[in-house]
């Protein structure tokens, strides 16, 4: 069973078995979606989420990301879930087209601070989640998307299973029954993209609060199907709609790491229109152009994107609420043009409600374009027509901070910085992160960023 051979491998791995890149880039990820939790929280996001899992309470086993009060590790993982996703600012790995830190981290600290592990514990552990999620989601690429559902609620519970198995101590038998548990909980509907809903910002906080369920029911007995994965009625049979390929997931585990490949956002929007909003940025570039002399914007965008960021509303009327905006990609150029950047104000209920962007979106125009590769791993292109008839021209040959243009520590902690608002203690955060397998347990991280962003 391939559960088998990810279990296996889940509980062997020592820390010493993950090379060094891989395990900065554990660390570079676990900094991207603290910040990404620090931001939400700072700016009122997941405020429901947080509200349920205070209400759950429990034994006091872990504080949720920027919380005081312990909870229990299930509801922590609750809350900080819902916190890294809230912005739709954390990362992406293009392949699998999975959030794989924000279903991995809430995990790793939650059952990280019930266990009383280390910090090298903690990495090794979020390794190994991310990892999962990188691995699960590339077994069948865009698969889960095509058949409505939100691959990173698919695969999520199984990563969170991996991380608190790990730091569990379960035995390999016992992590096979938390994967087959795991699995009956793999969910998470694409419909709010026809709404105003949020509902996406809530499954990767679901789907760890299930992962560690999955645990704990496998550890007080009870059982879960070996062949979750592959049987034919197991995740793929019943949740993807493109072929699905399991070699992908056992082949060179342990060697090959995709967790190398996670791609960190430099904008706070759906991943599949970052290549669109660089290549409109690439045309501009140098150029004296006033907004309102665009007369026409031709983007050409891949057949697999344009149901998430090219729907019926979007480019016509506003955003129907800061979520959606995030999906809106001809509403998230004109943005881009009115105000030159693209960052966590784009999307606020004023931002959305401005006219003269709604008029800039409406000169946009989607063209698809089919590529070799996933969805987001394709090339921009933009075409922009003045009124003077001067055309401007973009290309880009993928997204900025994908892992083929990666953004390097420096821009990283950047953006973690404005996560956190340029409070005086974001570097020791940062620094403190970065070097997770040198601290005794979570209780600095914690508090350092309970301080720059206090639970309500």
């Amino acid at each position: 069973m391939t559960s088998t051979v990810l279990s296996e491998w889940a509980t062997g791995v020592t820390l010493d078995d993950v090379p060094p890149a891989v395990r900065h880039a554990t660390a570079r990820h676990l900094l991207d979606s603290v910040g990404t939790a620090v931001a939400a929280q700072r700016l009122g996001h997941g405020r429901a989420a947080w509200t349920v899992a205070d209400g759950l309470g429990g034994p006091p086993e872990a504080r949720p990301l920027t919380g005081t009060r312990a909870l229990s590790a299930p509801a922590a993982a609750l809350a900080t879930g819902v916190l890294v996703h809230a912005l739709d600012f954390d990362d992406t790995h293009a392949g699998a087209l999975v959030h794989a830190t924000a279903v991995t981290l809430p995990a790793a600290f939650a059952v990280g601070q019930q266990t009383h592990a280390t910090g090298a514990e903690v990495l090794t552990a979020a390794t190994l989640g991310l990892e999962t999620a990188c691995r699960l989601g590339a077994v069948s690429p865009h698969g889960f998307h095509a058949r409505g559902i939100h691959a990173t609620a698919a695969v999520g519970p199984f990563a969170a299973a991996v991380v608190a198995g790990r730091l569990g101590k379960f035995d390999s038998e016992t992590l096979v029954h938390a994967l087959g548990i795991a699995g009956s909980s793999s969910s998470g509907l694409l419909e709010f993209l026809d709404t105003d809903a949020d509902t996406k910002a809530l499954h990767p906080g679901t789907a760890s609060f299930n992962g560690i369920l999955a645990t704990r029911l496998a550890a007080a007995g009870a059982t879960g199907p070996g062949s979750v994965l592959e049987g034919r009625r197991g995740i793929y049979a019943a949740l993807t709609d493109r072929p699905v390929d399991l070699t992908v997931l056992t082949e060179d585990l342990g060697t090959r790491w995709e967790t190398t490949g996670i791609g960190i956002k430099p904008y706070p929007s759906c991943q599949l229109m970052h290549v669109t909003l660089d290549a409109v940025s690439a045309a501009v570039a140098g150029h004296d152009v006033h907004v309102d002399d665009i007369r026409d914007i031709e983007v050409l965008v891949h057949p697999d994107s344009t149901p998430f960021v090219c729907g019926p509303n979007t480019g016509v009327a506003s955003p129907r609420s800061t979520y959606d905006g995030k999906f809106d990609l001809p509403w998230s150029v004109a943005a881009l043009l009115r105000d030159g950047a693209v960052d966590v104000s784009t999307y606020t209920d004023a931002s959305i409600a401005r006219a003269d962007v709604l008029t800039t979106a409406r000169t946009v125009r989607v063209v698809e374009r089919p590529t070799d590769g996933p969805a987001a791993a394709a090339p921009g292109h933009a075409t922009i027509t003045l009124a003077d008839g001067r055309v401007l021209v973009g290309d880009v040959g993928g997204s900025r901070g994908s892992a083929a243009f990666p953004l390097d520590d420096a821009a990283l902690r950047e953006k973690f910085l404005g996560n956190c608002g340029h409070d005086a203690r974001a570097d020791e955060l940062a620094d403190r992160v970065l070097g997770l397998a040198d601290e005794h347990d979570l209780s600095a991280v914690l508090d350092l960023a309970a301080a720059i962003a206090p639970a309500p």
